[in-house]
């Protein structure tokens, strides 16, 4: 049984209600964040019950110490964890001196959280009947500044309903914190010094091991019924602790208000012996804009943001939740703004997978940010990859391979591996094509060749040498084999012949081949640089070329089909239809052995390849494989029902189209997977965006032209979204009957439409 708390709502999460189970999955779904750093959505005033206490600051990060029982060569020392930073949010409420708890409230009433997609805040209300006999009405809202990226910005309000009361208001800021995730239970922080300076106040700590040097810190103002109160505070400190204790008698039902304002600010931007300045600058900067104008500047910036990528979905109000919810976390995580930083698989709404970079940006979010952005922050994220080209040889020579090969790790911070499960470190190779896959992908929808050149041909012939190197030729068949591998299933290790990896590897030979040509025609000076820096010679491409030229790939003549791998039919072949749902999810439920021996697939894996190099094949391929494939998965990745849904709806199945973008777009509002509390699946979200513009409105680039195959849902009356192509930015509206096209810029541009040449002219309605 999936959750359905939330309120279907067009342009917020709302939980209405308090339901002490419900708060850790909450504290999830209602995260904030800006790109610089992120939080759960936990309480400011103190909560005594189960909790996932997060708070996040983008690229800080702790070496964690692997924990295997055993050591092979190659193994990676550590796996990153991002940190759970020092907490600014707390406030401490006193009503009579008794602490406000939820937890210990004799009743709860009247319990609303709103996260308000469309303005960027996060807010709460409730009425508490306290153990001393106080009734009061809380109203808190927040936000992480997009605007000023290093502060974020509290209002938090009590009314006494039935008598006067002392309320007293502690905001402190503790970095006595650890993380939920931890392999040895270490120290995360070493606090160097706690200060206060009026009513400001600072911790200045650093991570151990890598040594990121931050300050947390806070100011607060005070108001009743909305006028400035000026009150004394009283400080109060330890090693790693500091608060600041506001006290007032209020009378009944006069509000009393608190404006609290805080963050991080992080040697990666600033010099760390001037930390506590660069604070206190953007502190003051923050609390004379005050938290009105903060948050009049919030509903700005978030505007700009929705009114390039907005998707609007009419008749299906949970569609529409779903993939606002969607878009508004990818932003929330990730906004361009600085080429050292990547997307974490749960971004800055929980601990699992390290917060790391994994295949999942270049594989799913490129295409996001590509279309919905400027280019640049597409072309941001392939830099990224290229800046860690060093690291990703170092890796591949730990494991044997010479010559500049490079293997790029499956999780990372800094361009290391530091992934710890063997069965993906040393077999999930995969990932290298997807890295290359990337920049193809870059160049096709941007006709930006100079990345190519410039960096992109370096990465392609590093991965390219990798492959060379990793097939096997197999004198009993003739071809070059990829042995002993993990495919994008990843409930089958240890394979042969894994065909998305294998046709991966030769299609990344191919293209490497094909751009030493275009580089060497067409940029002779950028050509002759990389041939001195990388050194290959016409030899060593003729070995390439004998690789791609000549791999296998297992295919079964009585199904017709590419296999998954060497032995997928010598499984019991037992589709999911027919597996009991008391046995679901199976990997809650069954052992490894039990999962490795099955028929099942997590994602799509032989259709991942179908999906990336989908011209390579007839429609009447895909439907086949399809038809094989999808029977047998259980989806139980996040990256999975988006494949799903853009195939389906090639095939114009739009009946099963629209059940896999559902649960992509509420895999986590409904908690599909049942693991929501421990956070977000932050990088899938990008395939509900593609499950909408490639599968529904089937967006492609064919032969150099932007094309459309529109098609809709049957519950919906119409839906719409916008494409920055090449600097020009193309609506598309969708309805049963026809679709709209319209173009911002100052040339037409011609694309086509389910196959046909069609001229959009500037602000000039295009009906088909």
């Amino acid at each position: 049984m999936n959750q359905d708390y939330i309120q279907p709502n067009e342009w917020s999460i709302l939980e209405v209600g308090f339901d002490a189970q419900k708060v850790k999955s909450s504290e999830s779904l209602f995260s904030i964040g800006n790109g610089a750093m992120g939080q759960r959505a936990n309480f400011e005033e103190q909560y005594t019950g189960k909790t996932f206490q997060g708070n996040y600051i983008a690229g800080v990060y702790y070496p964690d110490k692997t924990r295997v029982g055993w050591w092979k060569n190659g193994y990676p020392e550590y796996f990153a964890k991002v940190l759970n930073a020092p907490n600014w949010i707390g406030i401490n409420v006193l009503i009579n001196d008794e602490k406000l708890d939820l937890h210990t409230c004799k009743e709860v009433s009247k319990f609303k959280r709103e996260l308000n997609m469309k303005e960027g805040w996060l807010s709460r209300s409730f009425e508490a009947f306290l153990q001393n006999g106080i009734e009061i009405k809380v109203e808190a809202k927040r936000f992480l500044s997009l605007e000023l990226d290093e502060v974020g910005a509290i209002s938090y309000s009590v009314t006494p309903l039935n008598s006067d009361a002392k309320i007293t208001y502690i905001p402190y800021i503790d970095a006595g914190i650890t993380n939920e995730d931890t392999n040895w239970d270490d120290q995360f922080w070493d606090v160097l010094e706690v200060s206060q300076n009026n009513k400001q106040s600072y911790i200045e700590a650093r991570t151990m091991k890598t040594h990121f040097y931050t300050c947390t810190f806070m100011e607060s103002r005070l108001f009743i019924n909305n006028e400035a109160v000026v009150t004394d505070c009283n400080n109060e400190q330890t090693s790693n602790y500091t608060s600041c204790s506001y006290q007032q008698e209020i009378k009944q039902n006069q509000t009393y208000t608190i404006h609290k304002f805080g963050g991080y600010v992080v040697d990666r931007n600033h010099d760390k012996s001037e930390l506590v300045a660069a604070a206190k600058e953007v502190l003051d900067k923050a609390v004379r804009l005050g938290f009105d104008a903060l948050l009049a500047m919030q509903k700005q910036s978030w505007a700009q943001i929705w009114s390039m990528s907005d998707i609007t979905i009419e008749g299906d109000v949970k569609a529409q939740q779903g993939i606002r919810f969607n878009i508004f976390q990818l932003n929330q995580t990730y906004l361009g703004t600085d080429a050292s930083l990547n997307i974490g698989p749960k971004g800055f709404t929980g601990e699992k997978y390290g917060g790391s970079t994994y295949w999942d940006t270049e594989a799913y979010c490129i295409p996001f940010y590509m279309a919905t952005k400027d280019q640049s922050v597409a072309r941001t994220l392939l830099e990224y990859r290229y800046n860690h080209l060093g690291k990703a040889i170092e890796n591949a020579e730990k494991l044997g391979f010479k010559n500049g090969a490079a293997l790029y790790p499956m999780v990372t911070m800094n361009g290391e591996e530091c992934h710890n499960e063997w069965e993906i470190t040393f077999e999930e190779i995969h990932r290298n094509g997807a890295i290359a896959f990337a920049i193809f992908n870059y160049y096709r929808f941007t006709d930006d060749y100079s990345y190519i050149p410039e960096k992109g041909l370096e990465v392609l012939i590093a991965i390219a040498r990798f492959w060379h190197q990793r097939a096997t030729f197999s004198t009993n068949k003739n071809k070059f084999m990829i042995l002993g591998v993990t495919g994008p299933n990843e409930y089958e290790n240890n394979i042969n012949n894994n065909f998305y990896t294998n046709y991966i590897a030769k299609w990344c030979i191919n293209y490497a081949l094909e751009n030493i040509e275009i580089v060497k025609k067409e940029h002779a000076s950028e050509y002759n640089r990389i041939k001195g820096k990388v050194n290959f010679s016409d030899e060593e491409l003729m070995g390439w070329k004998k690789v791609a030229d000549t791999m296998y790939f297992p295919y079964s003549e009585k199904h017709n089909v590419f296999l998954q791998q060497d032995g997928f039919l010598d499984k019991e072949l037992i589709t999911v239809a027919d597996l009991e749902l008391s046995q679901r999810p199976i990997n809650q439920k069954w052992s490894w052995d039990r999962i490795l021996r099955s028929p099942y697939i997590k994602q799509a894996d032989t259709l991942q390849g179908f999906y990336m190099f989908e011209s390579d094949f007839s429609t009447e391929e895909l439907e086949r494989h399809f038809d094989f494939y999808e029977p047998f998965t259980v989806h139980e990745s996040s990256l999975s029902p988006c494949v799903h849904s853009i195939q389906a709806a090639k095939l114009g199945r739009m009946d099963q189209a629209y059940e896999f973008y559902l649960r992509t777009s509420r895999l986590d509002l409904d908690d599909y997977n049942h693991e929501v509390e421990e956070g977000l699946h932050t990088t899938s979200m990008a395939g509900t965006w593609m499950s909408i513009v490639e599968g529904f409105g089937g967006m492609r680039v064919q032969n150099n032209t932007l094309s459309f195959s529109p098609k809709i849902p049957k519950g919906w009356m119409s839906y719409s979204f916008k494409v920055n192509f090449r600097h020009q930015v193309i609506t598309v509206n969708v309805s049963q009957n026809e679709t709209h096209f319209e173009l911002e810029g100052k040339q037409e541009i011609n694309i086509l439409v389910n196959g046909e040449a069609v001229t959009v002219s500037p602000n000039n309605l295009l009906t088909v």
